[in-house]
């Protein structure tokens, strides 16, 4: 049995959690930047890494708390070491050094994409069979990863420019919705008509990579066109259609073509409910009984217990990191 403390502050959001055996959350604590880079309509790196100093100590402490453990029983220390912003990830990983040299315990540096994935194992359901295509979502990324086994993955597409969810906060602030953009639109888009404008595909095929700029020029230039007459929800509606159109037609085409026994969405963008939606639709008409996996928002988003959940599979093969470790603003998956 492993019990793990993990820790992430890749971005704008403070966490710390404790999981037992990757599979079950003891605790999960997130403290959000959202109101304070609402603002600014988008995260501001100096101000997040601020914010990460005042919250770490009290984001771990409470979830130990919430876990009912003590430091005594804990096994090792997991923490974000990209990608992400370099500030923000150096307050986790110095935070989680000298927790593992004070406390006596085994350091492990996560990929945050790879903690993403393990969202997955940390629900109620069957054990995710191998070998699984994953969707990756967030703000900064959009990937589709085939994961063979633990720790063995290959990148089948990635995006080309904007990840899903730097377009949907693009999108939000023409169209005047705010931040975050993901939630924003959704809301945005309910009871809109997604045929009212019509807004581009980047297919890309043959290959399964992504894009979605001159989708994001679509949409500024729709707004400049329209004027006054624009109808936002319309407008919301067409963009959120374009983007789960792309994303889920080629997740299911990745997983047909490489005989994918499960699928698998992560990342903030899969909190989206028109996307989860259209992905368990099409791998319902395409692919029959393979299970699609999808986590729970609040495991989408960023947060420790996917961290620690990642680390685990790790540990059990004898992974450890040195008190050097470093931070990696960019760090691939595959």
């Amino acid at each position: 049995m492993s019990r793990i403390l993990g820790i992430e502050t890749s971005c704008d959001e403070t966490a710390a959690a404790i999981v037992v055996d990757g599979r079950h959350v003891e605790s999960n604590v997130v403290a959000s930047q959202d109101d304070v880079h609402r603002e600014t309509g988008g995260v501001v790196p100096e101000i997040a890494s601020r914010l990460h100093l005042r919250a770490i100590r009290p984001v771990v402490t409470r979830a130990l708390e919430e876990a009912g453990r003590d430091w005594g029983d804990l096994d090792l220390v997991a923490v974000t070491h990209g990608p992400g912003l370099a500030g923000a990830l150096l307050v986790g990983l110095n935070t989680a050094k000298a927790l593992s040299y004070a406390r006596g315990l085994p350091l492990l540096g996560v990929n945050h994409l790879e903690g993403h994935v393990y969202a997955n194992w940390l629900v109620d359901q069957v054990e995710p069979r191998f070998p699984l295509v994953c969707l990756i979502v967030s703000g900064g990324h959009s990937d589709l990863v085939l994961m063979r086994e633990h720790g063995e993955y290959a990148r089948l597409g990635r995006t080309l420019d904007d990840a899903a969810g730097e377009a949907f906060d693009k999108a939000a602030r023409m169209m005047g919705l705010g931040y975050p953009g993901g939630p924003a639109v959704q809301q945005a888009a309910e009871g809109g008509d997604p045929s009212r404008y019509t807004l581009p595909r980047a297919w890309l095929r043959p290959s399964w990579d992504f894009s979605f700029s001159g989708l994001k020029t679509a949409v500024l230039r729709t707004v400049r066109e329209a004027g006054d007459g624009l109808v936002v929800a319309d407008l919301a509606a067409s963009f959120q259609e374009a983007v789960v159109d792309v994303l889920a037609t080629k997740t299911i085409e990745a997983a047909r073509d490489n005989g994918a026994q499960a699928i698998a969405l992560a990342g903030g963008v899969a909190a989206n409910l028109p996307l989860r939606a259209r992905i368990q639709q099409l791998s319902a008409q395409e692919l029959g009984d393979v299970p699609v996996l999808i986590p729970p928002v609040r495991l989408c988003t960023d947060n420790a217990a996917m961290i620690a959940a990642a680390a685990h599979f790790r540990f059990a093969e004898g992974a450890t990191s040195p008190l050097d470790l470093d931070v990696f603003p960019v760090l691939p998956i595959a």
